[in-house]
């Protein structure tokens, strides 16, 4: 073994990092591996557009606030400075660069984490890297003439990568209306094919946007949550499909002339997308906004459901003694995706280890 931690935390978002902050608080060793070269460097990699869906004041991690006005949107840009504002400043020890390839339990019930040549052997290992990690294209994609440009939300960074001519956005969920609205009003003619998830009642950002966020908040807080029957049923649909349209809706589509069908894309003809009703659609470019496929691969342990998600209790592994997630798609409740609630789940994650490292103290066997 090249070294010893109590407890390794994998990845360095919001969550990772909230993680690590009270884990600190409680006087344990973290130490924090990231894939990326910067902290902040996944929401960098995001199209250049982005804002926040959440206002300034629910983007705090613990011990900080969002250094903006509290009504104000922050950009993906905005918020990758802040987490690495947020690291130096709590004094987080945070290894850029660092992609573990495996997870393996040792005979003696603790783990040891690789990546590369380095290995870590750890009482505690916190699997921060969210649910959604590999960007999904349908196998129709191969099948587009090559002319056609293709671009997945993931690598889309701004309109100057299209190719002139028209933008077919596949996905209807916020980020495909999004992307829509963008290439519609850079002058592509656009359409957008999805299945409707309805919108949000209330224009984001304006007066209704105000009054409507705090109740938004408690919602996702105390009523959404694997504690109602509500929240219970919620969570296969949140996992499975996207979701409603929130600061574009129908209404600035169609006032930017997008062209908009609930059918799916489903064939190809002649080299060119074809929809569910038989509409062929001669685009130059096809923004897939179909969302991620989650990969726990690098986990050399039976935890994993055969649905791809974990098997774990609100990120508690009952399976694996000192395995923990945080930043799944609604892992307690539907704070858990947004930036604000990442605190919640993470204090959660660290008294359950700090619990696990007093029974440990008193010579009894953790679970």
């Amino acid at each position: 073994m090249n070294e010893h931690a109590d407890t390794v935390v994998i990845g360095a978002g919001q969550c990772g990092l909230a993680t690590a902050y009270h884990l600190g608080r409680a006087g344990l060793e973290a130490v924090v591996l990231d894939g990326n070269a910067r902290v902040g460097d996944n929401w960098r990699k995001r199209y250049d557009s982005l804002r926040l869906y959440t206002p300034s004041e629910y983007n705090g991690l613990p011990g900080m606030s969002f250094p903006l006005p509290r009504h104000t949107w922050p950009t993906g840009h905005q918020m990758a400075d802040f987490l690495e504002s947020y690291a130096e400043r709590m004094s987080l020890t945070v290894r850029q660069n660092t992609v573990v390839d495996s997870v393996a339990a040792t005979d003696d019930g603790e783990y040891v984490v690789s990546g590369g040549d380095n290995r870590i052997r750890a009482r505690q290992v916190v699997v921060a890297t969210g649910g959604q990690h590999h960007s999904y294209v349908p196998d129709l994609a191969t099948r587009l003439d090559p002319s056609i440009r293709q671009i997945h939300s993931d690598a889309y960074r701004n309109p100057s990568q299209l190719l002139p001519g028209p933008v077919l956005v596949v996905g209807a969920s916020h980020s495909g209306a999004d992307l829509a609205l963008e290439s519609a009003t850079s002058g592509h003619e656009t359409w957008l094919c999805g299945p409707e998830r309805g919108e949000i009642p209330f224009t984001l950002e304006g007066l209704s946007g105000r009054f409507a966020a705090p109740v938004a908040w408690f919602a996702a807080n105390h009523l959404l949550t694997l504690r109602t029957p509500l929240g219970r049923r919620m969570q296969p649909e949140v996992r499975s499909q996207g979701g409603p349209l929130i600061r574009v809706k129908s209404q600035h589509l169609e006032a930017a002339g997008v062209h908009r069908s609930t059918c799916r894309a489903t064939d190809v003809r002649d080299g060119l997308p074809v929809l569910a009703d038989g509409t062929v659609v001669d685009a130059r470019n096809v923004i897939w906004c179909t969302g991620f496929r989650q990969d726990f691969g690098f986990l050399d342990l039976p935890v994993i459901g055969e649905d791809g998600w974990p098997l774990d209790e609100g990120g508690v592994v009952p399976s694996a003694p000192g395995l923990y997630f945080v930043g799944l798609l609604f892992q307690r409740g539907f704070y858990s995706m947004l930036v604000g609630g990442a605190g919640r789940d993470a204090e959660f994650i660290a008294r359950h280890i700090a619990s696990r490292s007093r029974v440990r103290a008193q010579g009894r066997v953790p679970v």
